[in-house]
């Protein structure tokens, strides 16, 4: 369904960037310059790369003059990121050597909670209320104009690190405790690129989640996919995707006019876009917007779905290399991830991991734990223990399929480090009086044959 132009001359300059991006720019034949954060690379990435500059791209003081020097030497001619920390320094350096791309101000809106709700309210945009949230009392006289429940967040982070809920004025303290503890620190696990600054108090939506999956084409945009989202609505872990999502026509249509009008609104001129919203009593209502293409495998069911390949149209297509499409794909059946996630304790078993492997609908999978490995209480997406994803004739078949993987053909048991204070294995013997309070629990999920401590199996047509 992509239409391959010939290559052109000059460098790409990608900042960050994990490997899948990496290695769709080699593919497609770029001569890359990678710009990688310290704490992000790894041993493909060192071999993969035709240049390879490690610094902390979040800083543009320090990545400024380095990329300048890079554009110099190796001709770049096309700079970008498709990763949430490098967006604004990769819009930053398009501005200042005057390249195409998505602007500085419209990435801020797109990545600023609070930017984006000021933005879409002083447009007449459907939206929440709103408002920072500056001490103790802030969080309770939200409550009393907004009403209950309410979520707090922070401006600028994402896997929904540090996302609370706010279902009475009882919650406001602990809330509050929570606040002043994450404010001046780092996200503590999976992207750690992000400094926690302020937080944004918004009003609940009451409906169901669904996220949009869209590319833009000098400011033409196609919907590309509308994927529904399983959360834990206690926390709002995403706990699952799958997609094509099942709406009715006029939901459909609604969702795909609130996401493009939200593009046009913010100038959003090119590239991959990841949209999550809800559709609550009076239509959808936006949650927060990225340009970016959305993480938890949904590019993965995206191409397996559709044909369409959202990494590839996100970096070609700045280099030149690929024609733009010119209307919403049709689907060719269904896909659906689950997530892996269970009570807290520590891992006792792991069985059953031939039978998904082999199983001919697996499109990937991953578990990220193995026996006497400590698992933490839900709170965020950083907190799920893996996944499994399938492709099948049609959404609502890959759904059961993939629940079915999940929950009878592979199992987890964990046991509560309680019960571990009798008979402490040496690896959690350390950890176990910490938390005695936790009781056991069984969960069934997914794993893969491994030959190391964790494993990945990708399987594809």
């Amino acid at each position: 369904m992509t239409q391959h132009l010939p290559k052109p001359a000059g460098s790409l300059l990608l900042i960050g960037g994990v490997d899948q991006h990496i290695r769709r720019a080699k593919e497609l034949g770029a001569h890359l310059i990678l710009i990688q954060h310290p704490d992000k690379i790894n041993p493909y990435q060192v071999q993969a790369a035709d240049v390879l500059l490690v610094l902390d791209y979040t800083d543009y003081a320090q990545t400024q003059p380095i990329a300048a020097a890079a554009m110099r030497v190796w001709d770049v001619t096309t700079i970008l990121s498709l990763t949430e920390g490098g967006l604004e320094t990769a819009a930053r350096l398009n501005a200042e050597f005057g390249h195409d791309g998505t602007s500085v101000e419209t990435i801020r809106r797109m990545r600023d909670k609070w930017q984006m709700r000021q933005y879409l309210a002083a447009n007449d945009f459907r939206t929440v209320a709103a408002q920072l949230a500056t001490d103790r009392d802030s969080l309770l006289r939200f409550g009393a104009s907004a009403g209950y429940p309410f979520i707090v967040k922070p401006t600028a982070t994402t896997a929904g690190f540090g996302l609370m809920k706010v279902s009475g004025p009882a919650d406001v303290g602990p809330v509050w405790d929570r606040i002043c503890e994450l404010t001046g620190t780092r996200t503590d696990r999976g992207s750690t690129l992000f400094t926690v600054e302020q937080f944004l108090m918004e009003g609940y939506i009451d409906g169901p989640e669904y996220s949009v999956e869209a590319l833009s084409f000098h400011g033409q945009h196609v919907i590309v996919a509308i994927t529904e989202k399983l959360v834990d609505e206690d926390h709002f872990a995403e706990l699952g995707h799958a997609l094509p999502a099942r709406l009715e026509a006029q939901t459909e249509s609604d969702i795909r006019a609130t996401v493009t009008g939200l593009l046009d609104l913010l100038q959003v001129r090119d590239g991959p876009t990841h949209t999550e919203l809800r559709v609550g009593p009076d239509g959808p209502v936006i949650i927060e917007t990225h340009n970016r293409i959305g993480g938890g495998t949904i590019a993965d069911l995206v191409e397996e779905a559709y044909g369409i390949d959202l990494t590839t149209y996100g970096l070609a297509w700045p280099m030149g290399l690929i024609a733009p499409l010119r209307e919403a794909p049709v689907p060719t059946g269904g896909t659906c991830t689950r997530f892996i996630v269970r009570p807290s304790g520590v891992v006792s078993l792991v069985e059953g991991r031939q039978d998904v492997a082999a199983h001919p609908n697996l499109i990937s999978s991953e578990l990220t734990v193995e026996v006497g490995d400590p698992v933490r209480p839900l709170a965020d997406n950083w907190d799920r223990l893996g996944y499994v994803a399938v492709r099948d004739v049609d959404t609502a078949s890959a759904i059961t399929l993939c629940e079915k993987l999940v929950n009878q053909t592979l199992e987890v048991r964990t046991r509560p480090r309680a019960e571990l204070l009798l008979r402490p294995a040496p690896e959690v013997a350390a950890e176990a009086p910490h938390r005695p309070e936790l009781a056991a629990s069984t969960v069934r999920t997914h794993s893969v044959p491994h030959e190391s401590e964790r494993f990945t199996v990708e399987a594809r047509r």
